[in-house]
């Protein structure tokens, strides 16, 4: 029979004198991350933010509500470039999601202690980016009500979905990942709920906190099940972070369209997915961290981490750049060369090298070890990588649609208004959901902070 005792780690009562960078214990850890979703007055800076993005998503149930009534001619969208901006930014809001599930699948696997102070908002960050990815594609068939014909069920009329279309290995790899993610989210929060359900005051959230903690008491038993569960699950979301976005990559390396078609794409969507997601976690983090006050958690050893693993992945970015290029001159294809010639000099060159200089030059700075220690520059340049990335998205998408084999059917895109306000209404769907968590759940894994308290150190020193 398995020991049911209660385990010191999940019991707030219980104070050791281990301490993390001289001065944290176990108790200060868990009042000051639960202060934050128990406490009874919420701040001003939160009330502003949370009403912005409010407002934004509110500027996204319009958008939506016009295009149901009217149709996707709202949008730019024309003949060649059926592809615009619903999936650069389906495909940009995927790759930001990827950084939550390798912080805490990967990195878990690989036991990296310095994970446990960002794996929590980075996997929320996971699901509603996806939630926001989900929403363009959803909407560009134009009768978002079917959509449920692209699930295998068994249909009265005999129709199946056509699984040679990328539109449905989308749907197949995107769900998967998204499911996991709660998943492996929701399992994660388990123990932190049970230590809310155990300090709140008001009955309310007693009732709240308890009944998504599940019962959980700290027992050995629990604990034993707990990390099987939590390492199976990670074990499942390890190859999610490579095929997720190899399977996006493919809607475009099977087409016949000149810059699409290359088996480069799905290693190079990889490293981009991760180079713009450890991009937003930093934008996210150094917010964070000076609003709250949480330098002690999320410190400069995690911004320095998280900078290298930009630089390593924003290197193969550019290595994929330069291979692009290689290929077009190697393939001796009279459409690649000129494809690669108009994004260099055609209508859209002011972009194409604005991406280079987001994605490739600046970031170059990262190889300085003052510039890493420098919180303001960290956060300029992850900034600047998310538009970066967004802008290869736009460049890979639109330069090759634009100018195709005929140029009687060649035309310029020009983003409408709709456009805009559709993008501008995830990012605040986006921020809502995230201010909402960072409010009523803890940001930081408590226990998971608790857990490295006795042997851990906080190297402020270097790197």
């Amino acid at each position: 029979m398995q020991d049911d005792t209660e385990d010191p780690v999940s019991d707030s009562t219980i104070t050791p004198p281990s301490v993390i960078g001289g001065h944290q214990t176990f108790a200060s850890v868990t009042d000051k991350i639960s202060a934050i979703a128990l406490a009874k007055r919420t701040r001003t800076g939160w009330f502003i933010g949370a009403g912005i993005s409010f407002l934004l998503t509110m500027l996204l149930l319009y958008t939506i509500g016009y295009l149901v009534l009217t149709g996707i001619g709202i949008w730019g969208n024309n003949i060649p470039v059926g592809w615009a901006f619903d999936i650069i930014n389906f495909v940009w809001w995927i790759g930001i999601g990827h950084a939550g599930t390798l912080i805490s699948a990967i990195l878990l696997l690989l036991r990296q202690q310095w994970r446990t102070s960002i794996n929590r908002f980075a996997e929320a960050m996971t699901l509603f980016a996806v939630a926001s990815a989900g929403l363009f594609p959803l909407l560009h068939t134009g009768r978002p009500w079917l959509a449920y014909w692209l699930f295998p069920y068994p249909n009265t009329m005999g129709v199946w979905p056509q699984f040679r279309s990328p539109l449905i290995w989308d749907v197949f790899a995107v769900s998967t990942y998204a499911t996991v993610s709660a998943l492996f989210w929701f399992i994660g929060l388990i123990p932190d709920l049970a230590t809310l359900r155990d300090r709140a005051r008001r009955r309310t959230a007693k009732i709240i906190y308890g009944i998504l903690a599940m019962g959980w008491r700290g027992s050995a038993r629990h604990w034993h099940r707990y990390e099987t569960a939590y390492l199976l699950l990670a074990g499942l979301a390890t190859p999610l972070v490579v095929s997720v976005h190899t399977v996006v990559s493919f809607d475009f390396a099977v087409g016949i369209i000149p810059g699409w078609h290359t088996t480069v794409f799905p290693p190079y969507f990889v490293a981009g997915a991760i180079y713009s997601g450890f991009a937003m976690v930093m934008t996210l983090a150094i917010p964070l961290r000076k609003f709250y006050g949480l330098e002690d958690f999320i410190t400069m050893r995690h911004l320095r981490n998280m900078s290298k693993i930009m630089l390593a992945t924003g290197l193969i970015v550019g290595y994929g750049y330069m291979i692009e290029t290689f290929t077009a001159w190697y393939s001796a294809s009279t459409f690649e060369e000129f494809m690669i010639r108009n994004r260099m000099t055609g209508p859209y060159a002011p972009l194409y090298w604005l991406l280079i200089l987001c994605n490739i030059l600046i970031p170059q700075i990262l190889w300085s070890k003052k510039a890493r220690g420098n919180v303001l520059l960290l956060f300029v340049v992850s900034i600047i990588v998310n538009i970066g990335m967004w802008l290869e998205r736009f460049i890979i998408i639109v330069t090759s649609l634009h100018r195709d084999f005929l140029p009687s059917s060649w035309a310029m895109y020009r983003p409408t208004f709709w456009d805009f306000s559709m993008f501008l209404g995830t990012i605040g769907l986006f921020l809502s959901l995230l201010f909402l968590f960072i409010r009523f759940l803890p940001m930081i894994s408590i226990f998971e902070i608790r857990t490295i308290l006795p042997q851990a150190e906080v190297h402020e020193a270097g790197d």
